[in-house]
């Protein structure tokens, strides 16, 4: 029999202690970049299309203020986002939304300043206004949140009054960042300036697919705007865009796309000294986990087969998209800084990074050879992985056009082919790979590896006629080619093949 939710003698009501617990909820780890990058979220949420930092300095007076030109709120709303765990992570969520556990904008505020200010001004409404004061909280002990700026506070929410909507969000009391620092403290000034790079450094990264669209957002900090840093480099001539990898997990697609950066000796150096990002070389290879394309975690190898960072491996960055709706698959954490894979996609980051990692060091050792660069998706790659009812299995990629091209050619022995091909997927010898893979991971062969030459170029010549014969013209099947799998490794006998067609063409 379940509890009876009106019998009040079955229960006590025992609410945090507001002092005690306000003070806790600046405990959750977050740095001034991180955030920031928080209230961003919120502010591309909006949507905003412009976000303005400003970075004040007046010693134990300085204030940081984020004002975005998004929808904004009426009153009823602010109050609601102004309160600790305004949202429940179990609730769903538009597919588009950046946040997760209605805190970032108190802990990630809190966690930099005891004063927190928010004004908010949506269509035909007036701006509302409320403030957290946690000097205030705790000395009434009391969840007290106030309707009014701090004296002298409310010139810096002026900007709101001219706009027909938007927010502002004011940092005051900041101390965790300048403390009790006087006006001519020349050091704590120059500290406090040097935190604006740190900051634009690290919302160019995290927010570069924002900053890179067409009808871009625009971030604006101390009226300098801020320009995207794509990690992949994905306009260099050198750099490889190996095959893309569609991974199921339980009904949804995570995206993996491996990208090998070029060596130095490809780039010039102011190119290259870029691309070495806010960590450099070394800690910015490995993993980087976007959801919802902002990013999450940047050059990480997510703790997969005892991976390590170095020299070797330094040009290897991997592309991961999530949707929210794999939150709690990966827990990421309320700072949104940290991912950690389900156990069920480890045997096949695993295995990309494995690959991407040897193409990296062979690159590293040979001075960037170029290798060919992927130009589409869908027919780059034969097999797929898929999981259902917590179970993995692999099915042939029915959109490869090769396998689309044999199976409309062999039409009256299509029911023979296709009980053939659920054959062949349903006895892949998985255990028997997965044992010696783990047992002699670089001992697996590559596709090819030690076939004749000239029996490769028959497969290639073949594949490519297969392609024309089947509607794709010349510039499509040669883009086909150079990014199917496994032929993106041979551009010597693709360049063959294409140079033979182009002669019988001049015929």
């Amino acid at each position: 029999m379940g509890l009876n939710a009106n019998d009040t003698s079955m229960y006590d009501i025992v609410e945090p202690r507001a002092s005690a617990m306000i003070e806790s909820l600046r405990a959750f780890g977050y740095n001034l970049q991180t955030a920031i990058a928080d209230l961003i979220d919120n502010s591309i949420t909006a949507p905003a299309r412009n976000i303005w930092l400003s970075f004040c300095w007046d010693g134990a007076n300085s204030y940081i203020s984020i004002r975005d030109d998004g929808h904004g709120m009426t009153e009823a709303q602010l109050i609601h986002a102004m309160r600790p765990g305004s949202q429940s992570p179990l609730e769903e969520r538009e597919p588009d939304d950046l946040g997760r556990f209605g805190l970032g904008l108190k802990t990630a505020s809190f966690s930099q300043c005891r004063r927190l200010t928010v004004a908010s001004r949506s269509e035909n409404h007036a701006v509302a206004i409320r403030r957290w004061d946690l000097d205030y909280v705790n000395q009434v002990d009391e969840w007290r949140l106030l309707r009014t700026p701090a004296e002298d506070s409310a010139q810096k929410l002026n900007d709101l009054e001219t706009m027909p909507h938007g927010t502002i969000v004011l940092w005051e009391c900041l101390d965790r960042i300048v403390g009790a620092a006087k006006t001519d403290d020349h050091k704590a000034q120059d500290d406090f300036l040097e935190t604006v790079e740190v900051v634009e450094n690290h919302l160019a990264m995290v927010f570069h697919r924002f900053l890179e669209k067409r009808n871009r957002l625009k971030l604006w900090i101390n009226h300098h705007p801020i320009e995207p840093w794509n990690p992949f480099l994905p306009d260099a001539q050198a750099t490889q865009i190996l095959p893309l990898e569609p991974l199921s997990f339980n009904g949804e697609t995570v995206r993996v796309q491996p990208y090998v950066l070029p060596h130095h000796s490809k780039i010039d150096p102011d190119t290259y000294n870029k691309a070495a990002g806010i960590n450099g070389w070394n800690a910015q290879q490995g993993f980087y986990v976007y959801r919802n394309e902002r990013l999450l975690v940047a050059g990480d190898w997510l703790g997969l087969g005892g991976y390590h960072k170095d020299e070797h491996c330094k040009l290897a960055r991997i592309q991961v998209d999530l949707p929210n709706s794999m939150d709690s698959d990966w827990n990421i954490d309320i700072k949104k800084s940290r991912a950690r894979p389900p156990a069920l996609l480890k045997t096949d980051l695993k295995r990309i990074a494995g690959l991407t990692r040897k193409r990296a060091t062979e690159i590293y050792r040979h001075r960037g050879k170029v290798i060919a660069r992927q130009t589409s998706t869908d027919y780059s790659y034969l097999w797929e992985q898929k999981v259902k009812h917590g179970k993995t299995f692999y099915s042939l990629n029915r959109k490869h056009p090769m396998l689309e091209a044999a199976l409309n050619q062999a039409e009256a022995l299509s029911p023979t082919l296709k009980a053939l091909l659920s054959m062949i997927e349903e006895t892949v010898p998985v255990p028997l790979i997965v044992v010696n893979n783990s047992e002699h991971p670089y001992a697996q062969a590559q596709p090819f590896e030690g076939a004749n030459t000239g029996d490769l170029l028959k497969v290639v010549t073949q594949v490519f006629d297969t392609l024309l014969r089947n509607g794709w013209d010349f510039k499509e099947a040669r883009n086909c080619l150079l990014s199917m799998e496994p032929f993106q490794n041979h551009q010597d006998l693709i360049a063959v093949v294409l140079e033979q067609y182009q002669r019988q063409g001049d015929r």
